[in-house]
């Protein structure tokens, strides 16, 4: 039977604490706390979506179940814990979205199975995810067993929104905050999965994706998944803002220069086209603000790293158009997108 179609953000979820991308810190100091076996019973992670907070949690408590840990602290999957936990049928790793699952009778639910302890392996791990979505009920009846789980328990809670878990979970979690993504590790990475399926791909479209997606490698990869379709496999920099719908700096470039040369026609006929092409008012004035204020910093090479361009992207940067500028650059980072 032919293989299914399975989308970047699954395939190349992360597996092992190696493969999350811009967390290193983090991952180095989860895998330090099992290779000393000094394990706390809660954690929280918190970030924005798509920065690998579940994905964590669940190599998290795969690692300390196995059985064979290899020099570098990884799982080994090939130890039963790791093969059930690959094959989806560990029954010491338990998943609760908070999202749907955020009454008492809930966390009751979730309180009676903490009181049996593993039938293989050392830990029983409870995953809570969206934990601030719990009711503040729900939250009152967790407390308790939070606090003083059996020692063969570990909870970790995961959130979007810290600030809406109350002060008392808080306060009974070691707390790890995810880094967004940079642009640099999220180009570094569409580019291994480029290179992986098949498909060719231009740094400065890969660009456009990862800042599209905003700090969240799941969404680029969504979002490289749907260019990739669009362009048969083959993404460029121009099919990148026409699949993205992305209004590109060359619109700015030439609106700058209409400012310049005091050209107000040119400047109205430019942002008509700007309308024209579907871009909302917000949108278009954001994204001229960022415009100009990379203009402010390339302008300086005190502060041109500011800009943070990856360095297949430094050499595609233009000479600013108008002589009367310092010699200084700008590139094809600079976007809005449409409102839909």
């Amino acid at each position: 039977m032919e293989n299914k179609y399975i989308v970047s953000a699954r395939k190349y979820r992360p597996a092992t604490f190696a493969s999350v991308v811009g967390q290193k810190a983090l991952t180095v100091t989860l895998k330090n706390s099992i290779s000393q076996d000094r394990l706390a019973h809660a954690y929280l992670f918190c970030g924005s979506r798509g920065v690998g907070k579940t994905s964590c949690a669940r190599i998290f408590a795969k690692t300390i179940n196995c059985e064979n840990r290899t020099a570098d602290g990884e799982a080994c999957n090939e130890c039963p814990s790791c093969r059930d936990f690959n094959e989806g049928r560990s029954l010491n790793i338990i998943e609760l979205d908070a999202a749907s699952n955020n009454g008492v009778d809930d966390i009751r639910a979730l309180t009676d199975q903490v009181q049996v302890p593993p039938s293989s392996g050392r830990y029983r791990v409870f995953i809570v995810d969206e934990v601030h979505m719990l009711s503040t009920a729900a939250f009152n009846a967790f407390l308790k067993t939070l606090e003083e789980p059996p020692s063969y328990v570990i909870f970790i809670l995961a959130t979007t929104e810290k600030h809406k878990v109350i002060p008392t979970i808080l306060s009974r979690c070691q707390i790890y905050d995810f880094n967004r993504i940079t642009i640099a590790d999220m180009v570094e990475h569409l580019g291994y999965v480029a290179s992986q399926e098949g498909i060719t791909a231009e740094p400065a479209a890969l660009n456009v994706i990862a800042r599209k997606a905003d700090g969240a490698m799941r969404d680029a990869l969504s979002i490289f998944d749907q260019v990739a379709a669009s362009s048969m496999n083959t993404i460029t920099y121009q099919s990148t803002i026409d699949s993205l719908n992305v209004l590109d700096s060359e619109y700015y470039n030439r609106l700058l220069e209409a400012f310049l040369n005091g050209n107000v026609p040119d400047a109205l006929i430019i942002y008509k086209e700007i309308r024209d092409h579907g871009f909302n008012n917000h949108f278009f004035l954001t994204g001229l603000a960022d415009y100009f204020r990379d203009l402010m910093v390339a302008a300086d090479p005190k502060t041109l790293e500011l800009l943070k361009p990856t360095p297949t992207i430094a050499p595609a940067w233009q000479p600013w158009p108008h002589a009367a500028r310092r010699n200084s650059c700008i590139g094809p980072w600079t976007c809005a997108t449409r409102q839909t």
